[in-house]
């Protein structure tokens, strides 16, 4: 039987400043089970809302999000014949829906901005609900080339707008928590699964998770 972690107590005393605009996070990029690989969600209450175990695959091509009693609620599949591309399927109960949620695909290294630098974005398309078809952009800012690998924002493509942010979590004294724990804040209106699996995405491309 798996071992697991006893986790951590994460309350709202140490969420960031803009609590009031949506909903905030605690990520702890630790597996609930020992030496599993993943991460555990956290809300501004401390209780465990979704969960993560890879159970020690250091580089999954097939991950599920799952909430605290291990039903799947996204899971993520990387496309085997097509280099850095990942598709999210949204489950029902106990099935999974046929077509994906959401695609991710990874720049293309290849591909420079007129600064000379390689961009830091990656676009990601989905169908709502309603089917009306939706792109966001994975924002890092160049933070994945200078170390902070897990941290990013995820921008609406069409009004520019942050819909999400990952970035260190500082308590309400302004002390920085470790590297492995992150705050996440989603904006009133979107789907915080669907951001979720973003994130999860962003975190295999750059292998955080």
């Amino acid at each position: 039987m798996a071992r697991v972690h006893s986790s951590p107590s994460f309350s709202s005393s140490s969420s960031p400043a803009g609590e009031g605009r949506g909903k905030v996070f605690t990520l702890w990029l630790k597996s609930l089970v020992l030496n599993g690989r993943g991460c555990t969600v956290y809300d501004s209450d401390g209780h465990i809302v979704y969960r993560v175990d890879n159970y020690g695959s250091k580089c999954s091509d097939n991950v599920c999000l799952m909430d605290l009693r291990g039903n799947i609620v996204v899971n993520i599949h990387k496309k085997k014949l097509a280099f850095g591309k990942w598709e999210g399927y949204k489950w029902t109960g106990r099935k999974q829906e046929a077509s994906a949620w959401f695609k991710v695909a990874r720049p293309r290294s290849g591909i420079f901005h007129r600064s000379g630098r390689r961009p830091s974005s990656s676009p990601c398309e989905f169908e709502s609900d309603a089917g009306r078809a939706m792109r966001y952009m994975i924002d890092d800012d160049g933070g994945a080339r200078a170390g902070k690998r897990a941290c990013c924002r995820i921008v609406d493509a069409g009004t520019g707008l942050v819909v999400a942010e990952v970035k260190r979590k500082v308590t309400a004294g302004g002390v920085a928590l470790g590297e492995d724990v992150l705050a996440l804040v989603v904006e009133p209106g979107v789907d915080d699964s669907l951001i979720m699996g973003l994130v999860l995405v962003y975190g295999l491309m750059n292998r955080t998770m």
